[in-house]
């Protein structure tokens, strides 16, 4: 296992940030870490990192437990933090030699020259940080987390404030890094998630309450189905809330309507006979799976955000 949590405990006076969770990541997966706000996502990641001490569990990084020695277990972690620190006053390869002298890196001029490659850095490597963008920093910030070449990176957020361009740039990069190490990573942008990753761990006030793969979780409520039907005229909701076995009913815009039934042929065929005695007109019928999204509002009975 490249990360193992073992019955991790935070405890801030009365609240538990972190509750005994425990979970696993292989090397070469790529796994989000997803919970509503203040969930204790960050405070996990830091424990994992180092740059917290638990109150109880352990966090162990390649075999190595962070607590009993937090040196070496940072070798082999790269971490991007929420709150990305950076010194603007610094010229791109000025902070990566930096890092790479704190990391002790071995040719560190070749690994700098690979690691600005890497992130997609090469335009904009000659300019002061500061005047860069928000996605050219978070490029920074990810470039000093691989510089020495971890096995494990920690990424929180790394996507928090980036246009939808910058975003698919970042995800790539993100994604080609995984083939090689192991990667944890936090976002609210749920949709991100889905084209990332095949499995998510999902923590709500501080307790683990999914950890499995995103198909599995999708479909894990499989007794419920989705039917979305869109109608040429406009209805009136009564029509599709008095059909047998619909278990709710949601407008999603005009003529289109959400269905949640356990008997989805039967209420395909309820439809097409509600078609025929009131003279309506049916556009478009489908099944529809479990979003991320609603998965997520389901065990955390929250809205991401």
């Amino acid at each position: 296992m490249s990360i193992e949590v073992q019955d991790l405990i935070k405890t801030y006076g009365e609240q538990k940030a972190v509750d005994t969770i425990s979970f696993s990541v292989n090397k070469g997966e790529i796994v989000g870490f997803l919970g509503p706000n203040g969930a204790g996502k960050s405070t996990t990641m830091k424990i994992i990192t180092g740059y917290l001490l638990q109150d109880g569990g352990n966090a162990i990084v390649c075999g190595i437990n962070v607590k009993d020695e937090p040196l070496l277990s940072k070798k082999k972690i790269g971490y991007l933090p929420e709150a990305n620190p950076l010194y603007f006053d610094m010229y791109v390869r000025e902070y990566l030699d930096f890092v790479a002298d704190v990391h002790e890196v071995k040719n560190k001029k070749d690994k700098i020259e690979s690691v600005i490659k890497t992130v997609g850095l090469t335009p904009e490597s000659k300019k002061k940080i500061g005047q860069l963008s928000k996605g050219y920093k978070q490029r920074v910030g990810l470039a000093a987390a691989l510089i020495h070449d971890p096995e494990v990176l920690i990424l929180d957020e790394p996507t928090s404030g980036l246009d939808p361009n910058q975003i698919i740039e970042i995800r790539d990069v993100i994604k080609n890094l995984g083939q090689e190490k192991t990667v944890l990573f936090s976002s609210h942008i749920l949709q991100e998630v889905e084209a990332i990753c095949d499995r998510v761990i999902i923590i709500n006030k501080g307790r683990l309450v999914a950890d499995d793969k995103l198909s599995n979780l999708q479909n894990a409520n499989k007794n419920n189905h989705l039917i979305l039907v869109g109608f040429k005229e406009t209805i009136n909701s009564s029509l599709l809330e008095n059909l047998k076995e619909v278990i709710s009913v949601e407008q999603l815009q005009p003529t289109n309507w959400k269905l949640e039934t356990t008997n989805p042929e039967f209420v395909r065929k309820q439809l097409m006979e509600l078609v025929l005695l009131h003279n309506l007109n049916i556009v478009s019928l489908q099944s529809d799976n479990q979003s991320l999204e609603d998965v997520f509002r389901s065990l955390t009975g929250d809205v991401k955000n």
